[in-house]
């Protein structure tokens, strides 16, 4: 791959992995368009590395707060961490459980640009509704492990390409009433072990591969993919403790109609 290539990619993931746009969406557009090759597992896990790093640096309290709270836990002293971390683990189980299934029945059959397009625009409106008829009522410390599972069964439906794993999260937490900035706050730990599960199914699929260097070009992917998360993740923060989720409502419609037309218009 050119470094142009490696760089767009890179930043395009960047910046769409946690905003409820559908990162799937993009790269397929990009691929139709632009008729670049598929970027290939070395740098796949290089983005999904410097992503991963983008959450934890953000939401490194949290975390190292979880951390601490499940030490504590076991030595008979339960803290807040210990809960968050234990929600974050039951939301995890559907996509774990979802993600081995889809796996072995369907494997890659459900990546195409006809169901990325619909998936794109249809949860675009759900989320709209979502968004809108949610009440703002529950903070993060009110979430019980029932939210947790419901929110962990939208994120298994990420599966679908095009769906976008942040935006059905979200989604699923603004429907059970949780204010936006703690949607987006439990939707992003959420993406830890997701990413992190990802990440290292794809490492062993790397290290099996002849494909399997660090090169220059990996490393550039995971430093691009880091910065502009990290920077999409603040400015995502940053808006929804003022406004809601409209405008990733109306760019995902742009987007889905986009990608409809590419489909039906040929």
């Amino acid at each position: 791959m050119r470094l142009l290539h490696i760089v767009v990619i890179s930043l395009i993931q960047g910046i769409v992995e946690f905003l409820p746009i559908s990162s799937w969406g993009h790269l397929v557009l990009l691929k139709e368009l632009a008729g670049w090759p598929d970027h290939g597992l070395v740098i796949e896990v290089a983005v999904h590395v410097g992503t991963l790093g983008a959450v934890v640096v953000y939401f490194r309290r949290d975390l190292w707060a979880m951390v601490l709270g499940v030490v504590r836990a076991m030595r008979g002293r339960p803290e807040p961490g210990a809960r968050l971390a234990a929600l974050v683990a039951v939301g995890t189980i559907p996509v774990v459980v979802a993600g081995f299934a889809v796996d072995r029945m369907l494997g890659d059959s459900l990546r195409t640009l006809e169901i990325v397009a619909w998936t794109t625009f249809v949860f675009a409106i759900v989320l709209y509704v979502a968004d809108r008829r949610g009440m703002t009522v529950r903070r993060l410390e009110h979430v019980a492990y029932g939210d947790a599972i419901v929110i962990g069964l939208a994120q298994a439906l990420a599966l679908v390409p095009g769906t976008s794993r942040s935006g059905i999260t979200m989604t699923a937490a603004r429907m059970l009433g949780i204010e936006r900035p703690d949607a987006a706050r439990f939707s992003m730990l959420l993406a830890v072990p997701a990413i992190l599960g990802a990440g290292v199914l794809k490492s062993v699929e790397l290290a099996e591969s002849p494909d399997a260097q660090l090169t220059l070009a990996s490393i550039i992917a995971a430093a691009l993919a880091f910065a502009t998360a990290l920077i999409a993740i603040a400015g995502l923060m940053a808006w929804l403790r003022h406004a809601g989720f409209t405008p990733f409502v109306v760019y995902r419609l742009i987007l889905g109609a986009g990608l409809l037309v590419l489909v039906y218009g040929t």
